[in-house]
């Protein structure tokens, strides 16, 4: 009998040993009152019976926000998903002033994406996602904080804009790339009517240039093969012209 006792004695002091691992920490509750002392990991013990010790991990937790409906500030519908990244920092508090954590996390993260977005217009959702998302991040912090969260990121991964909205944009975007378009010719044709200016400039004190320029296109065009050569009404002056000039040079 007294054999059985001490086995029996033996069971409960052994049930009392609790190994914690690296990424989590133990919160002890003894008689329903939490201890002030945070288990660390490693080989531990609890009195059975009167201690209950449940283990929180520590690590990044990832947490989808699902997409949802939201209208902009300019009354836009488009459908947003984020995702937000968050660890527990006291785990006394994640168990104590709240029941459930993550599912308090997740409501919470997605109203702030609604609330936050529903703030902004459709352009500074799509051009200031940085501000966005900082904004987000800022709010959840906040009210994390009296959880013992700390929330390290939060993203915005999907945004889901209208057909008849993406047509639009597309429509902006193609009149935007032809207005470029006209600039950058119409630059072109100021540089070009510049440089043909000084060109008439030169060939204005040197006449005998444009002659030359003359014969200078008859070789390109009779380069091609071509059949048929039509010469320009000037060509027996340029012909006449560089005669004279060469018989100046020479004499």
């Amino acid at each position: 009998m007294a054999y059985i006792i001490l086995a029996v004695v033996l069971v409960l002091l052994l049930s009392g040993l609790r190994v914690i691992n690296q990424y989590q920490r133990g919160v002890v509750f003894r008689l329903g009152k939490v201890s002030d002392k945070v288990r660390e990991p490693g080989l531990r013990y609890i009195i059975p019976v009167i201690d209950r010790m449940p283990q929180i991990s520590m690590r990044i937790i990832t947490l989808p926000v699902d997409s949802q409906k939201i209208i902009t500030k300019d009354n836009v519908s488009i459908d947003v998903a984020a995702v937000a990244y968050y660890q527990v920092k006291d785990p006394i508090k994640s168990i104590v002033a709240i029941e459930n954590v993550s599912s308090a996390t997740y409501q919470i993260a997605q109203t702030t994406v609604r609330n936050v977005v529903g703030q902004s217009s459709l352009d500074e959702v799509l051009s200031q996602t940085s501000k966005i998302n900082n904004a987000i991040k800022a709010i959840l912090d906040k009210t994390t904080e009296q959880w013992g969260i700390y929330v390290s990121a939060v993203e915005l991964k999907d945004i889901q804009l209208p057909s008849s909205m993406q047509s639009a944009m597309a429509a902006e975007a193609q009149a935007e790339r032809e207005k470029r378009a006209k600039i950058i010719a119409a630059e072109g044709e100021a540089l070009s009517a510049a440089k043909l200016a000084e060109a008439a400039d030169v060939i204005a004190k040197h006449p005998i240039a444009l002659q030359l320029r003359n014969l200078q296109v008859l070789t390109e065009i009779s380069s091609d093969k071509n059949s048929t050569i039509i010469f320009p009404s000037q060509f027996m002056d340029t012909i006449q012209s560089v005669k004279n000039f060469m018989t100046k040079e020479s004499g």
